[in-house]
């Protein structure tokens, strides 16, 4: 009967359904197929990942407007329960109920008008799991079905919650016990079936993407990007044609081509698309000897959503080596090319080229760089294929290739928007570099990437003058980007590389927030700066926009972390807002709301031992530690602004306490595991003596 209740309203009120607050007469998160399909019909919810299954990130809500959204201001705000690290969710809002994930896939419901929580549901991932998310503890957001709330968790799992009451309903491991699979992303629903996906390419798994009944958890399908062990047998025709590209035993290293984020889904021909990540390792040459396409990494694939089965693929960056995930969100849309209309998706991945692909047949429509590319001369049309630089395959010539993207890629995974009025789509840009050094082989460590790129050699310079010369070249802007013509329509220049993802609305805006610290609205037609909020935190979440009793909201999380925010180090730091307080931010015209004072923050001195370790043993600690510390302590043991700073934890002071927490993993439940199964005593005493070196180094720079 609550079903029956569900789709009657979606046939007879839905305008009313869709902009009320949670009085509705049936029950909480009602989702379903026709709900889903209609969503345009129901402007004031957001329903699924990118609103509408196109995942366009379009609202058609017009009561914010370029003319009015100065007065924008807080309306309530919700602090999260989770660890001062990466917050990466796009929230879900269904009959006045927002649903957001936060750190660690903890999930919150709470009363979308006021900010007054629900309930939350906390997963309890084990710390253990932190070390096999290779882009920090983060999560994407949920999916909503017929009363439940769907959640992937880092450590594999796929949770069903109760969205009235935030108890579990089901749960599944979608991963094998033991492996380094993560799971990161939002999962879809599509005709009941819930699809998940994961990461961990750097970890040496296989990738795949599997759907689970939603009243159930069982697996329904289960489709693989990467063929397996040829003696075993192929799944489907799809991996024997795979197969046929790959050389060597790749098998044994995993293969990689996870499906770590975007997905969309086109109801009309039943087709559900899905973005392949790189493979494992990076180097073709270690992971493929002998060459070949490597299908499907790094490639777009359609498949049918009742079975699985395979339908066509786009491969991006055929056998790469950099990192070009295609894994990137995904756009459907109908525009007007060559004088007809055409049914399209459209993705901006890694690898800096702005594809549009007929979305029935895979054919390739366009192919232009959105920004400074060098590893390729460009994309044949006919062909489809990108023309490779030969400088640019340093794992067959041996010779570091500075590459242009780097692995954070030109556009990463922070959601685009497309809007129907302008017809222009809307993404964050980085343009930035990176340093790639072939390694001597694929081999790898249980807590280190299988990668074969040598991080130590091409880790940061300590001389800071060449930081600073490194820090002034980290770019990144918001373009508007024309995906006919395709070229750029403006661009505003932002402080950082690492920024958020983004929604546009019928009110002629364009939402972002970005590391400074600063929720932003831009004029969508063009480009022109009209309001900030300062949020207190680095973003790298997308907006939503959303109404509860006729008035129009606009969401974001905030919480900086990452990939970027980790790994870079000092370079991070410099570039995102000090303080880093994760929360919901909800805004409406004429709201006084303010944010409370900032807390206050002594930093911990510069205080090492002293530094005494020979030449010989900082240049091993220095190895040790770029294998073992730097994805998440940064780059040359310089502090994120993330997680603690070790150039001054009082651990320098104390081997024994510093083994403690390396070897005995003291601090295991925080995301600190036990690294005593990787190095032994002399090793970990090696990674503090270069710490110490580093602490000291700063020390003096400080001084001075």
């Amino acid at each position: 009967m609550k079903r029956i209740l569900g789709l009657t309203c979606v046939a007879l009120v839905v305008a009313a359904c869709g902009s009320q607050s949670g009085g509705a007469a049936h029950r909480a998160a009602a989702v379903n197929t026709a709900r889903l399909t209609a969503a345009d019909s129901e402007p004031g919810n957001w329903m699924s990942h990118g609103r509408t299954y196109d995942e366009q990130r379009f609202s058609p809500l017009k009561q914010i407007t370029a003319d009015n959204v100065s007065q924008l201001g807080l309306a309530w705000s919700y602090d999260l329960d989770t660890a001062h690290r990466g917050q990466e969710s796009t929230p879900l809002v269904i009959d006045g109920v927002m649903y957001v994930t936060g750190a660690w896939s903890k999930v919150f419901a709470v009363d979308a008008k006021t900010g007054v929580q629900k309930w939350a549901f906390d997963p309890k991932v084990p710390g253990a799991a932190g070390p096999n998310a290779c882009c920090d503890v983060v999560n994407r957001g949920v999916a909503a079905w017929e009363g439940k709330v769907f959640v992937g968790t880092l450590d594999g799992r796929l949770i069903a919650i109760d969205a009235e009451t935030g108890k579990q309903v089901w749960s599944v491991a979608t991963t094998r016990p033991g492996s380094r699979y993560t799971i990161t992303g939002a999962p879809r629903v599509v005709d009941g079936k819930v699809l998940i996906g994961n990461g961990g390419a750097e970890m040496g798994v296989r990738g795949f993407l599997a759907a689970f009944d939603a009243n159930t958890g069982k697996e329904v399908w289960k489709v693989y990007t990467v063929p397996g062990d040829p003696a075993n047998g192929f799944e489907n025709k799809a991996m024997e044609k795979a197969a046929a590209t790959w050389k060597g035993e790749w098998w044994k290293s995993g293969g990689g081509g996870t499906v770590w984020d975007s997905m969309a889904y086109d109801p009309k021909l039943d087709i559900i698309y899905f973005g392949v990540g790189n493979g494992s390792p990076w180097i073709k040459k270690l992971r493929s000897p002998g060459g070949g396409d490597n299908l499907y990494l790094c490639s777009i694939v359609a498949v049918k959503a009742k079975t699985g089965e395979y339908v066509w693929h786009y491969q991006t960056t055929p056998g790469e080596s950099w990192d070009y995930d295609a894994t990137q969100h995904m756009i459907l849309a109908d525009l007007e090319i060559g004088g007809k209309t055409r049914s399209v998706i459209m993705q901006a991945p890694k690898n800096g080229i702005f594809y549009v692909l007929d979305r029935a047949t895979g054919e390739l429509l366009s192919a232009n760089p959105f920004t400074t590319v060098n590893w390729t001369t460009g994309v044949d049309l006919k062909t489809g294929r990108p023309g490779e630089v030969a400088a640019a395959d340093y794992g067959t010539t041996g010779i570091p290739f500075v590459a242009m993207p780097g692995p954070g890629g030109a556009h990463n995974w922070q959601p685009m928007s497309f809007s129907p009025l302008t017809k222009l789509v809307y993404f964050p840009v980085t343009d930035t570099g990176f340093p790639y050094f072939p390694g001597k082989d694929s081999k790898t460590h249980e807590l280190a990437w299988n990668v074969g790129t040598d991080f130590n050699a091409g880790s940061l310079p300590e001389d800071p003058k060449i930081k600073a010369q490194l820090r002034a070249g980290l770019k990144g802007h918001l373009v508007a980007w024309d995906p006919v013509q395709g070229k750029e329509v403006w661009r505003a220049e932002l402080h950082s590389p690492s920024n958020g993802g983004v929604v546009s609305t019928a009110g002629n805006l364009v939402f972002e927030g970005n590391s400074s610290g600063e929720f932003v609205a831009y004029r969508a037609d063009t480009g022109e700066r009209l309001w900030s909020f300062a949020t207190q935190a680095g973003v790298l979440a997308a907006p939503i926009s959303y109404q509860v009793d006729g008035e129009q909201y606009v969401a974001i999380e905030v919480g900086y972390g990452g990939a970027f925010g980790l790994a870079a180090g000092e370079l991070s730091r410099e570039t995102h807002v000090p303080s880093n307080l994760p929360r919901v931010l909800v805004f409406k015209l004429g709201a006084k709301g303010a944010l409370p004072p900032l807390p206050a923050t002594v930093a911990l001195p510069f205080n090492p031992p002293a530094d005494t370790a020979s030449a010989a043993t900082l240049t091993e600690g220095k190895a040790l530690y770029h294998t073992y510390c730097s994805t998440c302590h940064g780059d040359s043991a310089t502090w994120n602004g993330v997680l603690p700073d070790l150039r001054r934890t009082p651990l320098l002071k104390d081997r024994a306490a510093w083994e403690h927490v390396v070897l005995d993993g003291a601090l295991t439940e925080r995301g600190m595991v036990s690294f005593k199964a990787e190095v032994d005593s002399a090793a970990s005493e090696k990674i503090r003596a270069y710490v110490i070196h580093r602490s000291t180094e700063d020390k003096r720079v400080e001084q001075h």
